[in-house]
């Protein structure tokens, strides 16, 4: 008996140390293998771009952005360019008048009308993304391209005849260098505790602020406040007193305006601005 439990209690210290051992070896290579920057809340794929390469891939880094940067442009009407680190150009709400130069890697459109929407696509771009089925019914997109996570929310629209058309937009979102960012389309109501759950923390919002064949302002400032992005950037305010009605507004509720020169801005999380921020560009076209 005695020999029996002697041979029984070395075998047992010795698995417990091999154990041990074994979860902090675990532990030490996890640290070194997955360490990188914070995710933001809504994004899954924020560090893709220090992810070991796959056998044969090459990265391609753009000169002109760090790895934590996303550039935004904005072309005209609710047409954004944006480029991650790795050179994944989106354009959103593209049409057949406000379009980018170079066909995008990424095309996001939207029903409501022509200039949210073309009839006639570059053949070049990659990912063409619907933001409405034209048979009827849901369109859903969740992709990853490169270091960007692109998904999509629908809600409904009105039509001309004042009539609503059920899932006819989307709100886009994308998620890169750790930063998330939404395009709220042609956005006609407010958004339910299921959108702002799916939509998780947005950092930047691009917010059609007409005052008129989208949301009043008294609705678009109620989500604006629901979604609370660090930074608003307003689009589609070709309507006559559309944009100092909202700047108005929003200095009244405690939004910070600044009023770029040029057409285009650098974010990244450690330049987003303290406090909540309308930042305004005027469209500087293709």
């Amino acid at each position: 008996m005695w020999q029996s439990i002697h041979c029984i209690r070395p075998a047992t210290w010795f698995h417990r140390r091999f154990e041990s051992n074994a979860a902090f070896l675990l532990t030490f290579f996890s640290v070194i293998l997955f360490a990188g920057p914070a995710l933001a809340i809504c994004q899954v794929v924020a560090d893709a771009p220090y992810k070991p390469l796959r056998p044969g891939e090459v990265r391609v880094w753009n000169a002109n952005l760090e790895p934590d940067q996303v550039s935004i442009r904005y072309i005209g009407h609710s047409t954004f360019e944006l480029e991650t680190p790795q050179g994944i150009r989106i354009a959103t709400d593209y049409n057949d008048i406000y379009r980018p130069f170079l066909p995008p890697t990424i095309a996001t459109m939207n029903g409501a009308h022509s200039t949210h929407y073309s009839l006639n696509p570059d053949p070049n771009i990659e990912h063409l993304l619907y933001g409405w089925n034209r048979n009827g019914g849901p369109m859903d997109h969740d992709i990853f391209v490169g270091d960007v996570r692109v998904r999509n929310i629908q809600t409904n629209i009105r039509g001309w005849d004042g009539e609503s058309r059920r899932l006819g937009n989307s709100i886009f979102i994308f998620e890169a260098a750790d930063l998330c960012l939404a395009h709220l389309g042609h956005l006609h109501h407010r958004l339910t505790e299921n959108d702002l759950l799916r939509l998780g923390q947005i950092d930047v919002v691009f917010a059609a602020i007409d005052n008129s064949s989208t949301l009043r302002l008294d609705s678009l400032m109620d989500v604006l406040a629901a979604i609370s992005p660090s930074m608003i950037i307003p689009m589609h305010f070709h309507f006559a007193g559309a944009l100092p009605a909202f700047m108005g507004r929003a200095t009244e509720q405690g939004y910070r305006i600044v009023r770029a020169e040029t057409s285009s801005v650098t974010v990244s999380r450690s330049t987003l601005p303290a406090e909540k921020t309308v930042y305004i560009m005027m469209p500087g076209g293709a």
